[in-house]
Protein backbone atom coordinates (compact mmCIF):
# COMPACT_ATOMS: atom_id res chain seq x y z
CA UNK A 1 0.00 0.00 0.00
CA UNK A 2 1.41 3.38 -0.94
CA UNK A 3 0.77 5.79 1.91
CA UNK A 4 1.93 9.33 1.25
CA UNK A 5 4.39 10.71 3.78
CA UNK A 6 4.76 14.23 5.12
CA UNK A 7 1.02 14.74 5.41
CA UNK A 8 -0.44 17.26 7.79
CA UNK A 9 -1.86 15.72 10.94
CA UNK A 10 -5.62 15.87 10.77
CA UNK A 11 -8.08 15.46 13.60
CA UNK A 12 -10.31 12.59 12.56
CA UNK A 13 -12.23 12.34 15.82
CA UNK A 14 -15.90 11.80 15.18
CA UNK A 15 -15.42 10.81 11.55
CA UNK A 16 -16.10 7.40 10.09
CA UNK A 17 -13.34 5.06 9.02
CA UNK A 18 -14.60 5.34 5.42
CA UNK A 19 -14.34 9.12 5.49
CA UNK A 20 -10.84 8.84 6.98
CA UNK A 21 -9.78 6.55 4.12
CA UNK A 22 -11.31 8.93 1.59
CA UNK A 23 -9.52 11.93 3.10
CA UNK A 24 -6.25 10.01 2.93
CA UNK A 25 -6.99 9.09 -0.70
CA UNK A 26 -6.62 5.36 -0.10
CA UNK A 27 -10.17 4.05 0.19
CA UNK A 28 -10.28 2.23 -3.16
CA UNK A 29 -6.87 0.65 -2.57
CA UNK A 30 -7.83 -0.52 0.92
CA UNK A 31 -11.14 -1.94 -0.34
CA UNK A 32 -9.38 -3.82 -3.16
CA UNK A 33 -6.92 -5.40 -0.73
CA UNK A 34 -9.74 -6.34 1.66
CA UNK A 35 -11.74 -8.00 -1.13
CA UNK A 36 -8.67 -9.88 -2.35
CA UNK A 37 -7.87 -11.09 1.17
CA UNK A 38 -11.34 -12.54 1.53
CA UNK A 39 -11.21 -14.22 -1.90
CA UNK A 40 -7.75 -15.68 -1.27
CA UNK A 41 -8.86 -16.97 2.14
CA UNK A 42 -12.01 -18.55 0.71
CA UNK A 43 -10.07 -20.28 -2.07
CA UNK A 44 -7.49 -21.59 0.40
CA UNK A 45 -10.22 -22.84 2.73
CA UNK A 46 -11.90 -24.71 -0.14
CA UNK A 47 -8.56 -26.23 -1.12
CA UNK A 48 -7.98 -27.39 2.47
CA UNK A 49 -11.49 -28.83 2.76
CA UNK A 50 -10.95 -30.79 -0.45
CA UNK A 51 -7.37 -31.67 0.54
CA UNK A 52 -6.18 -30.23 -2.74
CA UNK A 53 -2.49 -29.30 -2.89
CA UNK A 54 -1.21 -26.19 -4.61
CA UNK A 55 0.54 -28.39 -7.13
CA UNK A 56 -2.68 -30.25 -7.97
CA UNK A 57 -4.64 -27.01 -8.14
CA UNK A 58 -2.10 -25.40 -10.47
CA UNK A 59 -2.18 -28.46 -12.72
CA UNK A 60 -5.98 -28.40 -12.86
CA UNK A 61 -5.90 -24.69 -13.80
CA UNK A 62 -3.20 -25.32 -16.43
CA UNK A 63 -0.96 -22.77 -14.77
CA UNK A 64 2.25 -22.61 -12.78
CA UNK A 65 2.59 -22.94 -9.04
CA UNK A 66 3.96 -19.36 -8.93
CA UNK A 67 0.81 -18.09 -10.71
CA UNK A 68 -1.31 -19.92 -8.14
CA UNK A 69 0.75 -18.37 -5.34
CA UNK A 70 -0.04 -14.90 -6.78
CA UNK A 71 -3.72 -15.82 -6.85
CA UNK A 72 -3.60 -16.87 -3.20
CA UNK A 73 -1.49 -13.88 -2.13
CA UNK A 74 -3.89 -11.68 -0.15
CA UNK A 75 -2.05 -8.48 -1.03
CA UNK A 76 -1.80 -9.08 -4.80
CA UNK A 77 -4.84 -7.28 -6.23
CA UNK A 78 -3.73 -7.55 -9.86
CA UNK A 79 -5.30 -10.98 -10.38
CA UNK A 80 -7.99 -11.03 -13.07
CA UNK A 81 -11.60 -11.96 -12.51
CA UNK A 82 -11.12 -14.72 -15.08
CA UNK A 83 -8.39 -16.31 -12.97
CA UNK A 84 -10.44 -16.03 -9.79
CA UNK A 85 -13.55 -17.54 -11.39
CA UNK A 86 -11.55 -20.38 -12.97
CA UNK A 87 -10.03 -21.22 -9.59
CA UNK A 88 -13.44 -21.12 -7.90
CA UNK A 89 -14.91 -23.36 -10.60
CA UNK A 90 -12.04 -25.84 -10.15
CA UNK A 91 -13.09 -26.08 -6.50
CA UNK A 92 -16.78 -26.51 -7.29
CA UNK A 93 -17.51 -22.91 -6.30
CA UNK A 94 -18.59 -19.77 -8.10
CA UNK A 95 -17.84 -16.10 -7.64
CA UNK A 96 -20.74 -13.73 -7.10
CA UNK A 97 -20.06 -10.01 -7.54
CA UNK A 98 -22.53 -7.20 -7.16
CA UNK A 99 -22.43 -3.44 -7.22
CA UNK A 100 -24.19 -1.77 -4.33
CA UNK A 101 -25.18 1.82 -3.63
CA UNK A 102 -22.90 3.77 -1.34
CA UNK A 103 -24.63 4.28 1.98
CA UNK A 104 -25.84 7.79 2.68
CA UNK A 105 -23.22 9.83 4.53
CA UNK A 106 -23.87 10.52 8.14
CA UNK A 107 -23.84 14.12 9.27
Amino acid sequence: MNVKKNRKKMDHSGSTFDSFLEEEGIREEVEAVAIKRVLAWQLEQAMQEQQKTKQAMAKQLHTSRSQLDRLLDPSNVSVTLDTITRAARALGKRVIIRVADVKARRA
